[in-house]
């Protein structure tokens, strides 16, 4: 059985999160939750919001939401309860991000990074695993104790 990721992105980053889904599609079962067409009156926070619910739910494993920037993607999505959404545009980050912090969620900007470097970093946020050392699970018992407040 396929990995099943969820790929949400508003107007600004239509083309990008295309471009992805084409190419994820090989490898994961994408669950492509919008935006489907070009509307500059769209906004990301529902996009975050239902990608979010996708990872919240255990619909998908991880998801990936791009916007103009990829920072007000990452704000929305993390305001929801269990994600953990972050802004990555280098490789490590998108790694080091699921093995230390257990992301959930990718976020991209496409106003600033390529089709080419977004294949990279998706790649390394979905190869990657959580690491589960202790440091790294009381650090994240810290957060959901923070998201309860």
């Amino acid at each position: 059985m396929r990995t099943r990721i969820a790929l949400g992105a508003d107007h600004a980053g239509l083309s990008l999160k295309n471009d992805l889904a084409g190419r994820l599609n090989d490898v994961y079962e994408v669950i492509d939750l919008g935006a489907h067409q070009f509307d500059p009156g769209d906004d990301y926070p529902d996009f975050a919001c239902v990608v979010g619910e996708a990872v919240a739910s255990g619909r998908v494993e991880r998801g990936i939401l791009v916007c103009g920037s990829g920072v007000g993607a990452s704000i929305a999505a993390s305001k929801m309860p269990g994600i953990r959404a972050a802004l990555c545009h280098d490789t490590y980050s998108a790694h080091q991000g699921v093995e230390h912090d257990d992301m959930n969620i990718l976020c991209l900007g496409a106003k600033v990074i390529g089709p080419e470097l977004a294949w990279e970093l998706a790649t390394a946020f979905l190869n990657a695993r959580f690491s589960g050392e202790e440091r790294h699970r009381r650090r994240l018992e810290k957060i959901a104790a923070i998201e309860k407040r």
